[in-house]
């Protein structure tokens, strides 16, 4: 394992601008250490990029994401990092089931004003399909 990671094997890896890491470190989320102008960051750096992507990409604002984080070098530690993080998931997990059932809803009605937009059309003779003019 790399003692340090620059700004750009960190990008490279990751896939992220120098802006994203510059943003995180700005928002206290990684503190890599300077040498000069350089920005060396620590293998626990990485892996708070890796957790910060991956809360991302679960929904989860900064402020969750840095909640989770945090917990872990303080009390109650990581068990308590882990209960906060399950309870996240079940949340998450219930709002994106909802956003699905709102969806499905609005399929089934789409579906509905499509058929009698279909039926009417029919019903004063004129095609479904589209007429350039």
């Amino acid at each position: 394992m790399q003692r340090y990671y620059t700004i750009t094997q960190l990008t490279q890896e990751f896939d992220i601008t120098t802006r994203t890491l510059r943003f995180y470190e700005a928002q206290g989320l990684v503190t890599p250490n300077r040498r000069g102008r350089q920005r060396l960051y620590t293998p626990g750096d990485r892996t708070r990029i890796k957790l910060i992507l991956r809360g991302k990409r679960l929904g989860f604002s900064l402020n969750e994401i840095r909640e989770m984080i945090e917990m872990y070098g303080t009390a109650p530690g990581e068990s308590g990092q882990l209960r906060l993080l399950l309870d996240r998931i079940a949340a998450r997990r219930e709002e994106l089931l909802e956003k699905q059932r709102d969806i499905e809803l609005t399929l089934l009605e789409l579906d509905e004003v499509e058929a009698g937009a279909h039926a009417r059309m029919a019903e004063i003779g004129v095609s479904a399909a589209r007429e350039d003019v």
